[in-house]
């Protein structure tokens, strides 16, 4: 990632400490073009702040404050002065949804200072206000008497003034892995965030995040049970405190995207803006693409991870793998359960893992030659049980290994409940494994792909290599879910809800439903939905899920095989939050472009405007659309594929089924 247009400047205008009594300091910031405004005050001691919209109060009085172990901030808190500033510059992606982000805000800094028992501790709140939101931070800088700080509380409010339609799932859900039920947020448990608001149909709020580094991850839940004042709720360590941290310290930003409409929360960049440019000098070998994998059997029952009769992870069977990858268009070949250990899986225990030593009917080294030849790469996969420790002490070694062997992206995965058996995976604690794994990848120059991680915050930016992560209920769910599968409504929601947070490793793709290990559980999508997903559920290392066998013959594999994984522009013409989300997307390499449109449980009418192609160039679209009497549920088969001579006047008409979907490539003449 690199600055762009140096003609862009920065912008600063720094006011002098203020010297008025705190009663007469009010600081307020508007965003550049003035639709968002925040204001900041401090009444008896407390600190808080307010936001409006076009005029309208969204977050009406919110208190800020750490309760640490030895005091507080925000209880006895006075104004020392404030300044504000400004900043436009655009920065170029390594990849991503668009190419080019543009960075514009308008900021205010207030340092404040805390008159506690122990003598007073100084300490700043920084906002940051956007057009489409805003971020805030406490930087609490180096100061005498105060080395280190024990967060034991975070007090940080969010007052939403109205009781909206709300999507959020407990916190306590280990993996993120949970479906998004509407609510009124007065209903709101415990959420982890992103949480997402429908306040009215002209305004949408979303609660997150960004810059998550060696801090425990955001959850909130009202201040009352049935109030719509939401509190922050800190991750905690398994001893109760939430947070470890020396002085000076920056927490991350917390993150309020508030918007129009629900297409425009998905094309905020506020939380990327928000992280750190990138830490690496070198990211030629980073490759976003798509790839298949030694996996979806395994779901099925029809291979096993650990060797034995029915061992999926074989050289005969990998070596077929590699062959489709190559004879398709597929950059890798993923293959889980090549590696000596699995024997502990189902007994959650990741400790007999090795990382290094294959089984031995895998040929590591000879395959991954193989792969090479054939233009293929292997992607590595390190499950670990939540062995955290016994993972770190493999992790030089096993990237070692991957890059020796030019295998240069690996699935991590994190199946336990508890990382070490104490931890909770969003704590402080699994916050600081998932950084070490990522740097340490970095070195070797291996592309991370995580499981069962912490929710996403905008790291990408930082370490582009860290390319995709679940932390969503995926595709998996609909080979052996009790509860049949996702329903139609999931993947029309996770875009507004767990999209918001990053990229999602839901591995769309599926074309075969038969299931002989779980008869009543499958996708409940038709096939076009299938194909769609592929580019509207954002990944830069997309796996097709099923077997290599469904897909021989399948004229839909020319979509998802072909549909790059980087782009250059993304674009959202209609969207509404569980019924459908229509998109379309330019490659960053070529001036093509890509569409896909998916529903919810009922169809949907597309008359979509093709206004964002080029004036007078001619296009050839190819159609893969839902067919005759297609239903996600009872026929979920059918699909046409036909070709369309369009160009930037041209509308284009479709009828998607329920749970349907379709898919366009758009190839310039």
């Amino acid at each position: 990632m690199k600055l762009i247009n140096a003609s862009l400047l920065i912008l600063t205008l720094a006011a002098p400490a203020l010297t008025q009594s705190c009663s007469q300091m009010s600081p307020d910031v508007t965003s550049p073009a003035g639709n968002i405004q925040l204001s900041f005050s401090v009444h008896d001691g407390r600190p808080f702040y307010m936001v409006r919209s076009d005029g309208e109060v969204v977050i009406d009085t919110s208190y800020v404050g750490i309760s640490m172990k030895n005091g507080q901030i925000g209880r006895n808190t006075e104004i020392v002065g404030y300044n504000t500033s400004s900043a436009d510059t655009v920065w170029e992606t390594v990849w991503g949804e668009e190419q080019f982000i543009r960075d514009h805000y308008n900021q205010l800094r207030v340092n404040l200072r805390e008159k506690g028992d122990n003598g007073p501790i100084e300490y700043a709140m920084v906002f940051r206000v956007y057009d489409d939101g805003l971020g805030f931070r406490y930087e609490i800088p180096a100061q005498a008497g105060l080395d280190s700080i024990t967060i034991l509380d975070e007090l940080t409010e969010f007052n939403i003034a109205s009781n909206p339609e709300t999507w959020g799932i407990d916190w306590k859900n280990a993996y993120y892995e949970a479906l998004y039920h509407p609510r009124n947020l007065a209903e709101l448990d415990t959420a982890s965030t992103p949480v997402t608001m429908k306040v009215s149909d002209s305004l949408y709020i979303a609660l997150h995040e960004a810059a998550l580094t060696d801090y425990a991850s955001l959850n909130v839940h009202p201040t009352t049970p049935g109030s719509t004042r939401l509190k922050a709720f800190l991750t905690p360590w398994s001893t109760g405190e939430k947070v470890f941290a020396s002085v000076p310290l920056n927490t991350p930003w917390r993150t309020l995207t508030i918007t129009k409409t629900p297409a425009q929360l998905m094309l905020s960049r506020i939380m990327l803006n928000l992280n750190e440019p990138c830490a690496l000098e070198d990211v030629s070998w980073i490759e976003p693409g798509r790839y298949i994998g030694i996996w979806w059997g395994m779901h099925l029952r029809d291979y096993t991870w650990l060797a034995g009769p029915k061992h999926g992870a074989t050289t005969e069977n990998t070596r077929r793998y590699i062959d489709f990858a190559a004879d398709h268009g597929y950059q890798g070949v993923l293959v889980e359960g090549w590696n000596k250990g699995w024997e502990g899986y189902n007994r959650g225990v990741g400790d007999e893992f090795s990382f290094t030593e294959p089984y031995p009917d895998y040929d590591l080294e000879g395959l991954a030659e193989y792969a090479r030849s054939k233009g293929v790469r292997l992607i590595a996969h390190h499950e670990t049980c939540a062995d955290a420790a016994h993972y770190e002490a493999q992790m030089d070694s096993a990237f070692a290994l991957c890059e020796r062997l030019g295998i240069n992206a690996a699935k991590t995965g994190y199946v336990g409940q508890l990382i070490d058996r104490r931890e909770r995976h969003g704590s402080q604690y699994g916050v600081r494994h998932y950084r070490k794994v990522i740097e340490h990848a970095a070195k070797h120059h291996v592309m991370i792909d995580n499981h069962e991680p912490v929710m996403p915050t905008g790291l990408q930016r930082t370490y582009p290599n860290l390319m995709t992560q679940e932390g969503v209920r995926g595709q998996e769910w609909d080979a052996w879910s009790a509860d049949g599968g996702n329903p139609p409504e999931h993947t029309v929601t996770i875009p507004f809800t767990r999209g918001l947070a990053g990229p999602m490793d839901f591995t769309p793709g599926t074309f075969n439903y038969t299931n002989h290990a779980n008869p009543a559980t499958r996708p409940r999508t038709t096939i076009a939905k299938q194909l769609a997903l592929a580019l509207v559920l954002y990944s830069p290392l997309q796996m097709s899920s099923d077997k290599i066998e469904n897909y021989e013959g399948h004229p839909g594999l020319e979509f998802i095989s072909s549909c790059p994984t980087t782009w250059a522009e993304t674009i959202i013409p209609e969207a509404e939050i569980g019924r459908y989300v229509t998109m379309a997307r330019k490659d960053r390499n070529s001036d093509d472009w890509y569409l896909a449109s998916i529903t919810g449980k009922d169809g949907h009418e597309l008359s979509l405007p093709l206004d964002f192609l080029e004036a007078g160039a001619k296009y050839k679209a190819r159609v893969f659309a839902d067919g005759k009497d297609a239903h996600y549920d009872t026929n979920p088969y059918p699909l046409d594929v036909y070709d369309l001579d369009v160009d930037n006047r041209s509308v284009l008409n479709l009828q998607l089924a329920p749970g349907g979907g379709a898919a366009v490539i758009i190839k310039k003449l």
